[in-house]
């Protein structure tokens, strides 16, 4: 019998928070490491679970985005470093360029000079872990729901959460204001580019806005948005101390994260600053009394889609600590081809658990049988859209000859008052 994963609906989806977790765990991979063959599986892995249980939403497309730019960052790092040099020192001189001459308060800063193979084999180590962790955050944009995550924020942080939603909406609201606007210009044959378009565009659109924006803060006002309790004042300074030196920690030990030498403060910090934080956040939330509507359970699948993420961060950052810590930040002095420790390899690969425990979605896991009953609609709205150019094309012809038939008709009416005049 095989095991399969069932098909994704709203009581067994996966917490968005799960998805942020299980990238987090990624990206601190992929932070404790240079190795550019452990960061190309970081990224492979992320892809795969991108591929096996993404959706057709529209933030699902955000993945190939963070992909580009995480090439674009990788390119303008290894840019800099030949431009403006490195420190690394190498022997393998590929080029030199022609070097700026600077003044003496900018000593230490180079433009120009000698190009080696170490300076640029570091900078693409470099460049890789940024992409990388740029990868991830884009995995957990293409797999968790935006707004099932901010309708997930503790009480403290409803507010916010209620704006982001708010404005999440009518952002297609305002894209849909300006296609509208542009074609009623452009059938009015008014041009749609430059200064003057989009100051006669934009007043319509912020109008429209602004109308919209009233009519919602009247509705949210009607239904209670913005009440608070009374709290005490002894609760209100404690919740705001708990929250601000909770994300002092959390940072500090985000920090000792990411640098290599501060791995044994980093962890301490790390979790105190979070229970702190939480802590503030459920004082901060007693202010803001309020039911949830069908919250987002965790259930089995959610941890351990959670579970692989933190098991993935804590693996390879114990791998980076022992014995295989030179394997995972390969040096370049001398240059030397890097290799694949075994163990972090196997860590980074728990990653994986996602695309085989996670719901399937409903495209994904749709049948064979479903998806012969939609190629006919699939047809007819071709069909349609076929039609539809068809008669665009012909009103279009018609138009013109329309203009060349009035050409004509002013042509003839011109010549006829010419030859009148010419007796006289």
């Amino acid at each position: 019998m095989r095991l399969r994963a069932p098909e994704a609906h709203r009581s067994n989806a996966v917490h968005a928070g799960a998805w942020w977790l299980w990238a987090l765990g990624l990206a601190v991979a992929a932070s404790r490491t240079t190795n550019p063959l452990l960061l190309a599986l970081v990224v492979g892995v992320a892809g795969y679970v991108v591929a096996a249980r993404r959706t057709d939403a529209p933030w699902a497309r955000s993945y190939g985005a963070f992909l580009k730019l995480g090439l674009a960052v990788l390119v303008v790092r290894v840019l800099f470093s030949t431009l403006l040099g490195s420190p690394i020192p190498g022997t393998h001189v590929l080029v030199t360029l022609p070097e700026v001459p600077l003044p003496d308060w900018a000593r230490g800063i180079r433009i120009g000079g000698r190009v080696t193979a170490e300076q640029l084999v570091f900078a693409l180590y470099d460049g890789a872990k940024l992409a990388a962790m740029l990868v991830c955050v884009g995995a957990a944009n293409a797999l968790a729901n935006p707004a099932r995550l901010l309708k997930s924020l503790p009480g403290a942080l409803y507010e916010a959460g209620v704006a982001v939603v708010v404005a999440t909406t009518f952002a297609p609201n305002l894209v849909a204001d300006v296609a509208r606007l542009r074609t009623a210009r452009r059938l009015r044959g008014r041009p749609t580019g430059g200064v003057r378009a989009v100051l006669q565009i934009g007043l319509p659109v912020l109008e429209g806005a602004l109308e919209r924006s009233v009519a919602v803060a009247a509705s949210m006002d009607a239904r209670g948005y913005g009440r608070t309790a009374a709290v005490p004042p002894a609760v209100r300074h404690t919740t705001t101390a708990l929250t601000l030196g909770g994300l002092l920690g959390v940072c500090a030990g985000t920090y000792g994260l990411l640098a290599v030498e501060g791995a044994g403060y980093g962890v301490p910090l790390l979790a105190g600053g979070v229970a702190a934080a939480l802590g503030g956040l459920w004082l901060g939330g007693r202010r803001t009394p309020r039911t949830r509507y069908r919250p987002d359970r965790w259930g089995p699948r959610t941890w351990l889609v959670a579970g692989s993420g933190v098991a993935v961060a804590a693996l390879v950052a114990w791998a980076a600590a022992g014995p295989a810590g030179d394997a995972l930040r390969p040096g370049v002095t001398p240059l030397t081809a890097p290799g694949l420790p075994l163990w972090p390899a196997l860590s980074v690969l728990v990653g994986l658990v996602p695309a085989f425990v996670a719901p399937v979605p409903k495209a994904a896991g749709a049948t064979q049988n479903e998806q012969t009953e939609q190629a006919p609609q699939a047809a007819k709205a071709a069909r349609a859209a076929r039609a539809a150019r068809a008669a665009q094309a012909a009103a279009q012809a018609a138009q013109a000859a329309q203009a060349a038939q009035a050409a004509q008709a002013a042509q003839a009416a011109q010549a006829a008052d010419e030859d009148r005049e010419e007796p006289r």
